[in-house]
C-alpha cells in the first residue's frame, strides 16, 4: 500500500510543474522511514516469538525431568524390595547351613570347617548386602521427600491458579455474553476479550466499558504479583487501507498498540508489578476460527491475557535434587 502511494506521489510530483523535488525527496525519506520502522517491528516480534517457545520449552522441560525423577523413585523402590528379598534368602541360608554344620560336627570335622567357611563367606556377603541395602533405603528416602515436596509445590501452584481463574470469572462476571471468557488450559489462565468489548474500527483506543473489565483484571493481578503476565493482541485478515487513527502500518503495527493500550490500563494500579507485564502483537497469525465470515472475524479480532506462574522456585528445586 506504503509503494502505490509513494509511487501516486512521484508520478503527481513528475507531472505537476508546481511540486518541488524537495517534496518529492521528503516523501522519498518518508517512505524509507516506514520501511524501517515495519523492519523493527518485525524485528520485535520476532523476540517476542522465541521468548514464548522458550518457555514452553521450559516448562515441557521441567515435566520430563520430573517424569524422569519419579521413574529414578520407583526403580529404587524395586531395587529396595529385591535387594531385601535376598536378604531374606542368604538369613536362611545361613540358618540352615549352620544346622548341618551342628549335624554334621561329630562325624566330620573337615566337612564342617568347610561349612563354616562358607559361612564366613555368607557373612561378609550379607553385611555387605546390608549395608547396600541401607543405603538404597535412605537415598530412597531422601528422594521420596524431595518428590513430595515438589509434587506438593507443583499442587500448590495449580490450587492457587484455580482460584486465580474463580477470583478472575467472580470479578468479570458483569461482562458474560459481551466477548470476554476466562479459561484455564495447560497450567495458565486465559482472560479473551474481544474487540467488541474493547475497541473500535480500526483504533487502539479502549471503550469506558472495556478499560472497566481491563481495570477489574488489574485489581485481581495487584492481589497476585508472583504472576508473569502476557497481553496478545490479535486481528483478523483484513488489509488496513489508508491513514486509521493517525497511521497504521498493518495488523502487526495495530495488534501490538492495541496490546500496549491494555498494559498502560494495567499499569495504572500501583499495585500491578510492571516487570510482570509483556504487550505482544500477534496479527492475523493465531486465529481462533476461520475469517471466511463475519462470525469468525469477529472472534479472531480480541485480547488475550494470559497469566503464567512463575518457573523459578520449580526449577530450583529441581537443581537441589
Amino acid at each position: 500500500m506504503i509503494k502505490r502511494i509513494s509511487l501516486g506521489l512521484l508520478i503527481v510530483a513528475l507531472s505537476t510543474s508546481c511540486v518541488s523535488k524537495k517534496i518529492y525527496n521528503d516523501l522519498e525519506n518518508k517512505f524509507a522511514e516506514l520501511k524501517k520502522e515495519n523492519r523493527t517491528l518485525a524485528d520485535s516480534n520476532e523476540e517476542l516469538t522465541k521468548s514464548k517457545n522458550q518457555l514452553e520449552a521450559d516448562q515441557s522441560k521441567l515435566q520430563s525431568e520430573y517424569d524422569k525423577l519419579k521413574a529414578e523413585r520407583d526403580k529404587l523402590l524395586a531395587d529396595f524390595t529385591a535387594a531385601d528379598k535376598n536378604l531374606k534368602t542368604l538369613q536362611a541360608s545361613y540358618k540352615a547351613l549352620e544346622k548341618d554344620s551342628n549335624d554334621a560336627l561329630s562325624s566330620n570335622i573337615d566337612k564342617n570347617r568347610e561349612l563354616l567357611a562358607k559361612l564366613e563367606a555368607k557373612e561378609k556377603s550379607l553385611a555387605a548386602e546390608q549395608e547396600r541395602l541401607n543405603k538404597l533405603k535412605a537415598d530412597l528416602e531422601a528422594s521420596s521427600k524431595r518428590l513430595n515436596e515438589l509434587e506438593a509445590y507443583i499442587a500448590a501452584k495449580e490450587a492457587s491458579m484455580n482460584k486465580l481463574k474463580e477470583t478472575l470469572s467472580k470479578s468479570l462476571k458483569a461482562f458474560e455474553g459481551k466477548g470476554l471468557t476466562v479459561e484455564q488450559r495447560n497450567g495458565k489462565v486465559y482472560v479473551s476479550m474481544e474487540n467488541k468489548l474493547l475497541f473500535g474500527t480500526g483504533s487502539w483506543a479502549v471503550g469506558a466499558e472495556g478499560k472497566t473489565a481491563v481495570v477489574a483484571v488489574g485489581k485481581v493481578l495487584a492481589d497476585n504479583p508472583e504472576i508473569s503476565v502476557l497481553i496478545e493482541g490479535h486481528t483478523d485478515n483484513d488489509k488496513i487501507l489508508g491513514a486509521i487513527g493517525g497511521g497504521i502500518e498493518n495488523n502487526w503495527d495495530l495488534s501490538t498498540k492495541r496490546a500496549t493500550a491494555i498494559v498502560n490500563i494495567l499499569s495504572e494500579n500501583k499495585g500491578v508489578k510492571k516487570d510482570n507485564l509483556t504487550a505482544a502483537g500477534r496479527g492475523e497469525y493465531a486465529p481462533l476460527m476461520s475469517n471466511d465470515t463475519p462470525e469468525g472475524k469477529a472472534k479472531n479480532r480480541r485480547i488475550e491475557i494470559i497469566l503464567t506462574p512463575k518457573l523459578d522456585e520449580i526449577s530450583k528445586m529441581l537443581n537441589e535434587l
